[in-house]
């Protein structure tokens, strides 16, 4: 049985960008560590998508835009990110980038199983698969359990759940230098239902129907309001190059009170998706550099997580839609119609100061938050 400093369950994002920070501060050469999953990641599974002032990850950057649309069924509005870029990374690129960086550090092992289970005993952590045992001084475990949030009542869980088409058009019909960034003119259903259009160039985009709801549709719902929205920007004319499904969960729920002495709960599994928008990329970015600050000079990851201001926002937003899911459209367009974007988007980074937040909450209807308020206070 062999052992091991650190052990990574599940090697998705918030695995692979931690150990790549691990990498990158050059204190962890010392430490043996194993990621297992049972994917090879070496497809295009999924893309992450983030606003960003700095030039991070520029050399996977797949495109980035300097506006964006926000529609509603009323208006349209164009909104200046600066000094902002929108930025789009392929799932593939980020895999190849990190495993690229990992081969050239021995102390660093993948193995291709699938993890049967977990345990910490004492002193000493324990990983199973289907066909090895290994044991190591700390587990990051990011393998997401829905049960924990599903088997509890005190945080409601919305999923952000979607499909997208990669397609290619015929004629050029996109303005690939602008992304729809939230497109509420789709029927809503008493949902929170919108599309997303990332256009990489006139003739190519990434075309997205996303709900924030409970309840999941059969995947010939999505794929026909995808077609129906292609044929109202005129597009009739095109191939389909890839597909990609996805399901982010949208909760308040406190993962990290599952975090031991020496198991931490990382990415979706550890709360790191942005609870209120399903927004990651750039959630896990900041996340994995403060473990690693952390592991620098605390070894107890029970210390590790704390809470902010930020999180309680999020959990109120999450009450108003998973008991009005029909609002969301009315909430974003409320945020955006006047609002300055540069604001909104540190507000939903977590960056704004109290006054800055109340700027941004006092655009939000005030009587369905007033009321989540009242009911979690008291």
């Amino acid at each position: 049985m062999k052992h091991y400093n650190y052990i990574f369950t599940g090697a998705g994002l918030s695995a692979l960008m931690t150990v790549y920070e691990m990498i990158k501060s050059g204190k962890f050469a010392d430490k043996t560590i194993l990621l297992i999953d049972a994917d090879l990641k070496k497809t295009n599974d999924r893309t992450w998508c983030f606003w960003d002032k700095d030039e991070s990850f520029e050399s996977i950057v797949f495109k980035k835009w300097n506006h964006a649309w926000f529609i509603n069924n009323v208006w349209t509005k164009k909104l200046n990110l600066n000094p902002y870029k929108y930025k789009m990374i392929r799932g593939l690129d980020f895999y190849e980038m990190v495993f690229s960086t990992i081969k050239n550090h021995t102390n660093i092992v993948f193995e291709n199983q699938k993890v049967v289970s977990f345990c910490e005993k004492n002193s000493i952590c324990e990983v199973i698969t289907a066909s090895d045992n290994f044991t190591c001084d700390q587990i990051f475990n990011s393998i997401f359990d829905v049960n924990n949030v599903k088997n509890q009542t005190k945080y409601p869980l919305l999923q952000q759940h979607f499909i997208g088409w990669f397609i290619k058009s015929a004629t050029p019909v996109f303005d690939d230098k602008v992304v729809t960034f939230m497109d509420f003119s789709v029927k809503q259903n008493n949902n929170t239902r919108f599309m997303y259009v990332l256009p990489s160039s006139a003739q190519e985009a990434l075309v997205e129907y996303t709900l924030f709801s409970k309840d999941l549709l059969e995947d010939a719902e999505y794929e026909n309001e995808i077609k129906k929205y292609l044929r109202n920007l005129g597009v009739t004319d095109y191939q389909i190059i890839e597909k990609e499904k996805g399901n982010i969960p949208m909760t308040g729920y406190k993962f990290w009170e599952k975090n031991s002495k020496n198991i931490v709960h990382i990415g979706s599994n550890g709360g790191w998706t942005k609870a209120s928008t399903g927004f990651t990329f750039k959630n896990v970015t900041k996340l994995s550099k403060k473990l690693i600050t952390f592991l620098e000079t605390n070894s107890d990851f029970r210390k590790f997580h704390q809470k902010d201001k930020f999180w309680f926002y999020d959990l109120l937003f999450i009450d108003v839609l998973y008991k009005n899911n029909e609002l969301g459209s009315q909430i974003f367009s409320s945020l955006f119609k006047k609002g300055n974007p540069t604001l909104i988007l540190r507000f939903l980074d977590g960056e704004t100061s109290f006054s800055e937040d109340i700027q941004v909450m006092l655009k939000c209807p005030k009587l369905p938050f007033m009321k989540a308020l009242f009911k979690r206070l008291f």
